[in-house]
């Protein structure tokens, strides 16, 4: 298994933070800065048990960059130029959620005490958000959970997590199709590990049941013989079957996070197959037989058609694989 690697996210930053895209192996300066791309950063180098002083320093220029995208009212800013200036109103999307996963995470685990202090005062800066979008706040309840984890007495964290149950919403009845939205989109095994998170940390027992439920689901859906086949960029609904392209790397990031989440909530070795599925999906156990990352540059390859990858190595490709490989560093070192 393949240790994950810092070398190409680096190679995609500056001092400002991390550009979007990449033409190969090269980044698209011009498309600027995305705060969902500097948010996943952030929470993967947090993640990180002993990061080298280069990776460090990465983890700050991501701080900085998602407290500039902070508005006095805990919203964020999205879009960003080469040259510095924001794009757009702040909203609640998924850049406000995912800033609120990020800042949750790295208030709980970033490498320096400054660091830890800064990232809890933006967290408790955005907290008080809601947004109406399922995703922004389930990765917004990601974040929740680090803070309650780290501090049983957080309040408001708590609250963010018992209002996400409430939009994310428990499955539906039909058993053919059990999930809480007529069709599946992106990120969705997020759905599921919010819920897990979410009642774990609550005591609900029935929020976990419902997040199991999601989650054996979305597995069993998104899986095809043995390799994961995730949900394409269209997306899916009932009458829709497995493979279909593109896929994109999220889907893989997400649905390793879910199992391990599932995997820590229940003590369920059976979750670690799914790590492990992720982990070859990049390898090339997928529906098109073929790699889904350049060992020359460690970057991960932007989507997955039938006839192979789009070879452009972008943040968040990059960013899923190093999620991914970062669960499987872990499941590999507890069968050690």
């Amino acid at each position: 298994m393949n240790a994950p690697s810092f070398d190409h996210l680096q190679a995609l930053s500056d001092h400002i933070g991390l550009f979007e895209h990449a033409d190969h192996v090269a980044p698209r300066r011009e498309h600027g800065y995305c705060t969902d791309d500097v948010a996943r950063l952030l929470v993967v180098i947090a993640r990180e048990p002993a990061p080298d002083r280069e990776v460090r320093e990465l983890g700050r220029t991501a701080l900085r960059f998602l407290a500039d995208a902070q508005g006095v009212d805990g919203r964020i800013r999205n879009r960003r130029t080469v040259d510095g200036r924001w794009i757009g109103p702040r909203t609640v999307e998924d850049c406000w959620g995912r800033s609120v996963w990020a800042f949750g995470t790295a208030a709980a685990r970033a490498p320096e005490a400054w660091m830890r202090q800064s990232a809890l005062a933006y967290f408790d800066h955005s907290v008080d958000q809601r947004s109406p979008w399922p995703r922004s706040m389930a990765f917004a309840t990601l974040g929740a959970a680090e803070v309650l984890a780290m501090d049983p007495a957080h309040d408001r964290a708590r609250l963010l997590m018992v209002d996400a149950v409430t939009t994310i919403g428990p499955p539906a009845r039909d058993p053919d199709w059990p999930w809480p939205e007529p069709r599946l989109s992106y990120a969705n095994a997020a759905l599921a590990e919010a819920l897990l998170a979410a009642g774990d940390l609550l005591g609900q027992s029935d929020v976990v049941d419902d997040g199991i439920a999601m989650l054996q689901w979305l597995l069993r859906r998104e899986t095809v013989d043995t390799h994961l086949s995730p949900t394409p960029v269209g997306g899916a609904g009932p009458g829709d079957s497995a493979p279909a392209f593109d896929q994109q790397p999220i889907e893989v990031a997400a649905m390793a996070d879910a199992c391990d989440r599932a995997y820590r909530v229940t003590g369920d070795a059976d979750w670690l197959a799914g790590i492990e599925m992720a982990a070859r999906w990049f390898d090339g156990d997928n529906d098109a037989a073929t790699p889904m990352w350049d060992p020359m540059t460690s970057g991960g390859y932007d989507g997955l058609h039938a006839w192979g990858p789009n070879l452009n190595q972008g943040a968040e490709s990059t960013l899923a694989l190093v999620s991914t490989l970062q669960h499987a560093r872990h499941l590999s070192s507890m069968s050690n």
